[in-house]
């Protein structure tokens, strides 16, 4: 990314901690969902590094992910410094784990950019969704603005965050830029169909701009024991120190998502603006379980005229009779269907998941009755 007129630094800081127990049982605690080729050859966080790679050198890129899948992080991503892959010793959500790559963001440059975006998602338009993140960016180049990304939503769907826009303010290009209104968790159905009839509500991706001065004065402001205790670990990097004093303070910090701990209060307590959302409409998909692989790959190949059999999805060799729309990965083995419709059968070498598609919501309770068991061999 070219400086801007303060030479300020940009970086892409890739949020890769997740477990991603919904994809189980190809999701394991050392390879979730972001560390899996999900959709296409490469891994989801391999794809998402790629996907930047125009506008980021990978000098500027920086990973926060966890002790138990940093290594495997470096492996696939060999052009990112290994001092750029930030690891937790524990989850303690996303306003820790930005705050952990803002203190060494601050280290490396002083003030900089900051462009935190997740590692699990899919983006179909790369090119018109990297012209977006350089508006966002101009924006957050302004102490004390921040921007986000919002998903004009498809359907009422109840397990995303919903952004509230006003009216457009001003336009970067082509691209219009919205105050933020407000910002709402999870909403009921009912509250789900209102949001999306209304047509001023985007679903919040979780994609977020701002300097690093500008995230800590608010990490200050409304979270001040956590911002206190990442200053005391901001004092040891580089040092001898920094491990231990991570491990130290890292149970500490309060565990609350970035949404709550900045973004909701920023809206409601500042006297003007400060918080603005970028409509993006680029293809977007968090694909949050194995139904949502299932549409986005049958659409795909819906989309290039080549539609697979009976609208089977397999990842390897397969015969159906009589079958139709399931989702078949077993790419060591073939597998023949007979009279079975709308399944998603996963098949590692350790473990097989057969469910209706549109139970796949609920593959995450077999990660927990696994945890219940300490059957930790499958987890």
């Amino acid at each position: 990314m070219t400086k801007t007129k303060e030479k300020l630094h940009a970086c892409a800081v890739i949020l890769a901690g997740g477990r991603g127990t919904r994809f189980w049982p190809r999701s394991r605690a050392r390879t979730p969902k972001q560390l899996l080729n999900i959709i296409g050859a490469d891994t989801m966080l391999q794809q998402t590094a790629a996907r930047l790679s125009p506008l980021f050198n990978p000098a500027d890129i920086w990973i926060v992910t966890n002790e138990d899948q940093s290594a495997e992080v470096r492996k696939q991503l060999p052009r990112i410094a290994k001092s750029h892959v930030l690891a937790e010793p524990m989850g303690r959500n996303t306003a820790a784990a930005i705050g952990l790559a803002a203190i060494h963001l601050r280290h490396a440059y002083g003030d900089a950019l900051m462009a935190v975006l997740p590692a699990d998602h899919y983006i179909a338009q790369a090119a018109k969704y990297r012209a977006l993140v350089q508006a966002a960016l101009k924006i957050a180049e302004e102490p004390g603005q921040m921007a986000v990304l919002g998903i004009p939503p498809t359907r009422p769907e109840t397990g995303f965050g919903y952004i509230e826009r006003g009216k457009a303010a001003r336009r970067i290009g082509k691209y219009p830029i919205h105050d933020v209104r407000q910002f709402t968790e999870k909403p009921s159905l009912a509250i789900a169909k209102r949001y999306v009839s209304s047509g001023r509500y985007f679903w919040n991706a979780g994609m977020f701009f701002w300097r690093v001065s500008t995230f800590m004065e608010n990490l200050r402001r409304y979270v001040p024991k956590t911002h206190a205790a990442l200053e005391k670990l901001a004092a040891t990097i580089g040092t001898s120190r920094y491990a231990r004093t991570l491990h130290a303070i890292y149970s500490r910090l309060e565990n609350i998502s970035v949404d709550y701990a900045i973004l909701e209060p920023a809206t409601r307590h500042a006297s003007k603006p400060v918080v603005h959302v970028l409509p993006a409409k680029v293809g977007w998909s968090d694909i949050g379980s194995w139904e949502a692989v299932y549409e986005l790959i049958a659409a795909s190949n819906k989309n290039r005229a080549r539609k697979t059999t009976s609208a089977n999805i397999s990842a390897g060799p397969h015969f159906a009779l009589d079958a139709d729309n399931n989702f078949l990965w077993s790419p060591r083995k073939f597998v023949a269907a007979i009279g079975v419709h709308n399944l998603v059968v996963v098949e590692t070498p350790d473990a097989l998941l057969i469910c209706p598609r549109d139970r796949a919501q609920d593959v995450g309770q077999i990660v927990k009755w696994l945890e219940s068991r300490k059957l930790q061999s499958l987890l």
